[in-house]
């Protein structure tokens, strides 16, 4: 069974009960054992969106044109989504209830929950400015998913790249030696690859963030070499 057609078998099952409808959610992915990292990635990144546009006020065509890029949703399956949206952003349970009960879908994998911070980021810039309260937001997702001030950081300069520190995106300090930034950086790219999200659980169709994690990285790489003469 494919992402979508769980995602319509799930939707269907949701009964619209207040803040019972995370715990629902949680239940309809944990009895797809089957595919249940790429079904819960999507129910993840559908919800804690709808959370996260409830947070800032306001819900912008250029958001939901993201989310439909990144996951490239087949056509006549919108009307699932956009009821999964509807249904989480309705609902009375806080973001962090819905942030701990997702989070727990992936135990102890830490690469995973970025994958969906990235998500998040990408979604909330594609109106061209990550806004403070979702800034706000977002960090507070981190720190329920149990991510650090530093992995947190480190997606923020990914996204927010104006005045960001390119050692910051890399993930070592400005007093690492060139030797140790470009194993790093060459690191980085090998973890970045498609196949690489894709065997941690994230969806085939969600391949723009592996695309724009890659510019980012190539980007501050590119002014590391430029200060440093490499």
């Amino acid at each position: 069974m494919s992402v979508w057609s769980s995602l319509e078998t799930i939707v269907a099952a949701i009964q619209t009960g207040g803040a019972q409808v995370v715990d629902r959610l949680v239940q309809l992915v944990l009895s797809r054992p089957e595919g249940a990292n790429r079904v819960g990635f999507t129910v993840a990144m559908i919800a804690l969106s709808a959370k996260m546009a409830k947070a800032d006020g306001v819900v912008t065509a250029d958001e939901v044109l993201a989310f439909r890029e990144l996951f490239h949703v087949p056509p006549g399956e919108e009307r699932n989504v956009i009821r999964l949206f509807n249904l989480a952003q309705q609902d009375v349970a806080g973001f962090e209830v819905y942030a701990k009960k997702l989070a727990d879908l992936f135990p102890y994998d830490r690469k995973t929950l970025l994958d969906i911070l990235d998500g998040l980021f990408y979604i909330a810039k594609a109106d061209g400015v990550v806004h403070q309260d979702e800034i706000s937001y977002l960090a507070r997702v981190a720190e329920v998913f149990g991510l650090d001030d530093r992995e947190f950081s480190r997606v923020l300069a990914r996204h927010v790249r104006e005045n960001s520190d390119p050692y910051e995106v890399l993930g070592l300090g400005p007093d690492a030696s060139n030797e140790d930034l470009k194993t790093k950086y060459r690191s980085e790219v090998r973890d970045t690859h498609p196949d690489r999200l894709i065997a941690r659980g994230v969806p085939e169709e969600f391949v723009q963030i592996a695309n724009d994690r890659l510019a980012a990285l190539n980007a501050a790489w590119a002014q590391i070499c430029a200060e440093r003469g490499l």
